[in-house]
Protein backbone atom coordinates (compact mmCIF):
# COMPACT_ATOMS: atom_id res chain seq x y z
CA UNK A 1 0.00 0.00 0.00
CA UNK A 2 1.69 3.39 -0.86
CA UNK A 3 2.56 5.95 1.55
CA UNK A 4 -0.29 8.37 -0.16
CA UNK A 5 -3.13 5.53 0.36
CA UNK A 6 -2.11 5.74 3.76
CA UNK A 7 -1.78 8.75 4.72
CA UNK A 8 -5.49 9.38 2.53
CA UNK A 9 -7.05 6.66 5.12
CA UNK A 10 -5.95 8.34 7.92
CA UNK A 11 -7.44 11.48 7.14
CA UNK A 12 -10.68 9.74 6.23
CA UNK A 13 -11.23 8.30 9.73
CA UNK A 14 -10.71 11.43 11.29
CA UNK A 15 -13.41 13.20 8.88
CA UNK A 16 -17.21 12.05 8.68
CA UNK A 17 -17.29 9.39 5.47
CA UNK A 18 -19.80 8.45 3.25
CA UNK A 19 -18.94 4.95 3.50
CA UNK A 20 -16.51 2.18 5.38
CA UNK A 21 -13.42 2.57 3.35
CA UNK A 22 -11.45 4.65 0.85
CA UNK A 23 -10.82 3.84 -2.48
CA UNK A 24 -7.78 4.70 -4.60
CA UNK A 25 -6.06 3.44 -7.81
CA UNK A 26 -5.53 -0.16 -8.06
CA UNK A 27 -1.63 -0.78 -8.71
CA UNK A 28 -2.70 -4.24 -10.43
CA UNK A 29 -2.11 -3.87 -14.01
CA UNK A 30 1.65 -5.50 -14.13
CA UNK A 31 0.12 -8.42 -12.10
CA UNK A 32 -0.62 -11.43 -12.65
CA UNK A 33 -3.97 -12.65 -13.61
CA UNK A 34 -3.34 -15.80 -11.77
CA UNK A 35 -0.68 -17.86 -9.73
CA UNK A 36 -1.46 -21.31 -9.39
CA UNK A 37 1.14 -22.15 -7.37
CA UNK A 38 -0.45 -19.94 -4.62
CA UNK A 39 -0.06 -21.91 -0.89
CA UNK A 40 -3.37 -22.90 0.74
CA UNK A 41 -5.74 -20.02 1.86
CA UNK A 42 -3.54 -17.58 0.15
CA UNK A 43 -5.12 -17.83 -3.58
CA UNK A 44 -6.79 -14.12 -2.55
CA UNK A 45 -3.79 -12.64 -2.57
CA UNK A 46 -1.64 -13.87 -5.42
CA UNK A 47 -3.96 -13.66 -7.75
CA UNK A 48 -5.29 -10.41 -10.41
CA UNK A 49 -8.35 -9.84 -12.32
CA UNK A 50 -7.49 -9.29 -16.25
CA UNK A 51 -8.96 -5.61 -16.85
CA UNK A 52 -12.35 -5.73 -18.46
CA UNK A 53 -12.43 -6.15 -23.05
CA UNK A 54 -15.51 -3.59 -23.15
CA UNK A 55 -16.90 -0.69 -21.73
CA UNK A 56 -18.02 -0.55 -17.85
CA UNK A 57 -20.09 1.32 -15.98
CA UNK A 58 -19.31 2.62 -12.44
CA UNK A 59 -21.47 4.75 -9.63
CA UNK A 60 -19.28 7.60 -8.15
CA UNK A 61 -17.67 10.68 -7.12
CA UNK A 62 -16.01 12.82 -9.76
CA UNK A 63 -13.45 14.58 -8.59
CA UNK A 64 -11.38 17.02 -10.00
CA UNK A 65 -8.64 19.11 -8.33
CA UNK A 66 -6.61 21.59 -10.30
CA UNK A 67 -7.33 19.49 -13.60
CA UNK A 68 -6.70 16.07 -12.04
CA UNK A 69 -9.97 14.43 -12.26
CA UNK A 70 -10.41 11.11 -10.54
CA UNK A 71 -13.56 8.61 -10.09
CA UNK A 72 -14.24 7.94 -6.23
CA UNK A 73 -15.56 4.38 -5.76
CA UNK A 74 -15.71 4.40 -2.30
CA UNK A 75 -15.27 6.55 0.37
CA UNK A 76 -15.74 10.89 0.13
CA UNK A 77 -15.23 12.86 3.44
CA UNK A 78 -17.89 14.79 4.23
CA UNK A 79 -15.37 18.33 4.33
CA UNK A 80 -16.03 21.49 2.23
CA UNK A 81 -14.72 21.02 -1.00
CA UNK A 82 -14.97 16.79 -0.18
CA UNK A 83 -12.01 14.73 -0.40
CA UNK A 84 -11.04 11.24 -1.69
CA UNK A 85 -8.59 9.37 -4.15
CA UNK A 86 -9.64 7.25 -7.02
CA UNK A 87 -9.31 6.21 -10.29
CA UNK A 88 -7.90 8.59 -12.79
CA UNK A 89 -10.08 9.60 -15.38
CA UNK A 90 -9.00 10.66 -19.06
CA UNK A 91 -11.76 12.24 -22.26
CA UNK A 92 -13.33 13.91 -19.25
CA UNK A 93 -14.96 17.47 -19.62
CA UNK A 94 -17.64 19.36 -17.58
CA UNK A 95 -18.98 21.16 -20.58
CA UNK A 96 -22.41 20.41 -20.50
CA UNK A 97 -22.39 18.65 -17.95
CA UNK A 98 -25.03 19.69 -14.62
CA UNK A 99 -24.95 18.28 -11.00
CA UNK A 100 -21.33 19.77 -10.18
CA UNK A 101 -20.60 22.30 -7.50
CA UNK A 102 -16.81 24.23 -7.35
CA UNK A 103 -15.12 25.56 -4.35
CA UNK A 104 -11.17 27.20 -5.47
CA UNK A 105 -9.57 24.47 -7.56
CA UNK A 106 -11.98 22.05 -7.07
CA UNK A 107 -14.85 20.75 -8.59
CA UNK A 108 -16.53 17.83 -7.94
CA UNK A 109 -20.44 15.86 -8.80
CA UNK A 110 -22.15 11.96 -8.23
CA UNK A 111 -22.63 10.56 -11.64
CA UNK A 112 -23.14 7.34 -13.39
CA UNK A 113 -19.89 6.77 -15.59
CA UNK A 114 -19.13 4.55 -18.77
CA UNK A 115 -15.93 4.02 -20.21
CA UNK A 116 -12.98 1.78 -20.26
CA UNK A 117 -10.87 0.52 -17.91
CA UNK A 118 -7.03 -0.75 -18.52
CA UNK A 119 -6.35 -1.69 -14.16
CA UNK A 120 -4.56 2.19 -14.24
CA UNK A 121 -6.76 4.36 -15.39
CA UNK A 122 -10.44 5.09 -16.46
CA UNK A 123 -11.48 6.49 -19.86
CA UNK A 124 -14.68 7.95 -20.44
CA UNK A 125 -16.78 7.25 -24.18
CA UNK A 126 -20.30 8.08 -22.95
CA UNK A 127 -21.83 10.96 -21.49
CA UNK A 128 -22.24 10.69 -17.67
CA UNK A 129 -25.57 10.59 -15.92
CA UNK A 130 -26.02 12.62 -12.64
CA UNK A 131 -26.52 9.83 -10.28
CA UNK A 132 -30.19 11.47 -9.17
CA UNK A 133 -31.23 11.07 -12.95
CA UNK A 134 -29.92 7.72 -13.16
CA UNK A 135 -31.85 4.02 -12.19
CA UNK A 136 -30.33 0.98 -12.83
CA UNK A 137 -31.46 -2.68 -12.05
CA UNK A 138 -30.67 -4.06 -9.28
CA UNK A 139 -27.96 -6.61 -9.50
CA UNK A 140 -29.46 -9.99 -7.92
CA UNK A 141 -28.23 -11.31 -4.98
CA UNK A 142 -25.60 -13.70 -5.34
CA UNK A 143 -26.42 -15.47 -2.20
CA UNK A 144 -30.16 -16.44 -2.70
CA UNK A 145 -31.33 -15.12 0.66
CA UNK A 146 -29.20 -18.02 2.09
CA UNK A 147 -27.36 -17.34 5.41
CA UNK A 148 -23.58 -18.00 5.01
CA UNK A 149 -21.22 -20.39 7.25
CA UNK A 150 -19.00 -17.35 9.05
CA UNK A 151 -19.10 -16.39 12.15
CA UNK A 152 -18.55 -13.10 13.39
CA UNK A 153 -15.33 -13.74 14.28
CA UNK A 154 -13.83 -15.38 11.34
CA UNK A 155 -15.46 -12.53 9.00
CA UNK A 156 -13.77 -10.07 11.00
CA UNK A 157 -10.37 -11.68 11.00
CA UNK A 158 -10.80 -12.08 7.27
CA UNK A 159 -11.88 -8.32 6.63
CA UNK A 160 -8.72 -7.66 8.68
CA UNK A 161 -6.61 -9.19 6.24
CA UNK A 162 -8.38 -7.87 2.94
CA UNK A 163 -6.46 -4.32 2.79
CA UNK A 164 -3.36 -6.18 2.52
CA UNK A 165 -4.65 -9.05 0.09
CA UNK A 166 -6.71 -6.92 -2.26
CA UNK A 167 -4.30 -3.62 -1.79
CA UNK A 168 -5.48 -0.51 -3.51
CA UNK A 169 -8.46 -2.20 -5.18
CA UNK A 170 -10.32 -3.00 -2.16
CA UNK A 171 -12.83 -0.46 -1.36
CA UNK A 172 -15.24 -1.52 1.84
CA UNK A 173 -16.30 -4.45 3.45
CA UNK A 174 -18.92 -5.43 5.93
CA UNK A 175 -20.14 -8.95 7.79
CA UNK A 176 -23.88 -9.32 7.21
CA UNK A 177 -25.89 -12.93 7.60
CA UNK A 178 -23.25 -14.89 8.11
CA UNK A 179 -21.23 -13.86 5.24
CA UNK A 180 -18.11 -11.59 4.40
CA UNK A 181 -19.54 -8.50 1.54
CA UNK A 182 -16.45 -6.94 0.06
CA UNK A 183 -16.32 -4.12 -2.74
CA UNK A 184 -13.39 -3.84 -5.26
CA UNK A 185 -12.60 -1.61 -7.96
CA UNK A 186 -13.16 -4.43 -10.55
CA UNK A 187 -13.45 -8.30 -10.63
CA UNK A 188 -14.31 -10.27 -13.60
CA UNK A 189 -15.31 -13.76 -11.19
CA UNK A 190 -10.96 -14.32 -11.04
CA UNK A 191 -11.19 -12.66 -6.78
CA UNK A 192 -14.72 -14.53 -6.25
CA UNK A 193 -13.00 -17.56 -7.14
CA UNK A 194 -9.97 -17.17 -5.00
CA UNK A 195 -12.08 -16.17 -1.66
CA UNK A 196 -14.39 -19.72 -2.30
CA UNK A 197 -11.16 -21.36 -2.32
CA UNK A 198 -9.54 -19.97 0.78
CA UNK A 199 -12.76 -20.01 2.62
CA UNK A 200 -15.50 -21.99 1.32
CA UNK A 201 -17.72 -20.58 -1.18
CA UNK A 202 -20.40 -20.06 1.59
CA UNK A 203 -18.58 -17.63 3.58
CA UNK A 204 -17.15 -14.25 0.79
CA UNK A 205 -19.01 -12.21 -1.69
CA UNK A 206 -17.05 -10.00 -3.80
CA UNK A 207 -18.76 -7.40 -5.51
CA UNK A 208 -17.41 -5.24 -8.43
CA UNK A 209 -17.99 -1.62 -8.78
CA UNK A 210 -16.53 -1.69 -12.07
CA UNK A 211 -19.56 -3.74 -14.26
CA UNK A 212 -19.88 -4.81 -17.89
CA UNK A 213 -22.12 -2.94 -19.85
CA UNK A 214 -23.30 -5.84 -21.83
CA UNK A 215 -24.58 -7.67 -18.64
Amino acid sequence: MTRHRRHLLVALSAASVLALAGCATPAGSGAPAGASDAPPGASLGSLWPAPPEGDVVAQGTVMDVGGEVELCLGAVAESYPPQCGGIPITNWTWDGIDGSETSGDTTWGAYAVQGTYDGEEFTVTQPPIMLALYDPMMPEDPTGGEPGAGDEQTLLAIQEDLPDALDEAYLSSYPENGWLWVDVVWDDGTWQDAADADYGDDTVVIRSALRPVDG
